[in-house]
């Protein structure tokens, strides 16, 4: 298995309203360029967000759990050049 990109951009979410959460990461996540990730550091376990991401973008991303909790998770999102496989 592959190291996971490094992080261009940092999305802390904690202080974030739930409801605000998805769309700025999604937007972040969008911005990126083929091969560039970024760090979402978040107070629970974001398995949902994993699945959203899933159902909406399918192959094209990464998924590296850098720290899982108790208190803080660290997930690293990359973007996947065309023909690239996600990983969990």
């Amino acid at each position: 298995m592959s190291q996971p990109p490094t992080p261009k951009t940092t999305v802390d979410v904690r202080s974030i309203a739930p409801r605000e959460r998805h769309p700025l990461i999604f937007g972040t996540f969008n911005a990126l360029q083929a091969g560039e990730a970024l760090l979402l550091v978040n107070d629970h376990d974001p398995k949902p967000l994993f699945y959203q991401f899933q159902a909406e973008l399918g192959g094209t991303f990464s998924w590296d759990y850098i720290e899982q909790g108790p208190d803080v998770w660290q997930v690293t999102i990359g973007k996947l050049p065309a023909g690239g496989n996600a990983h969990a």
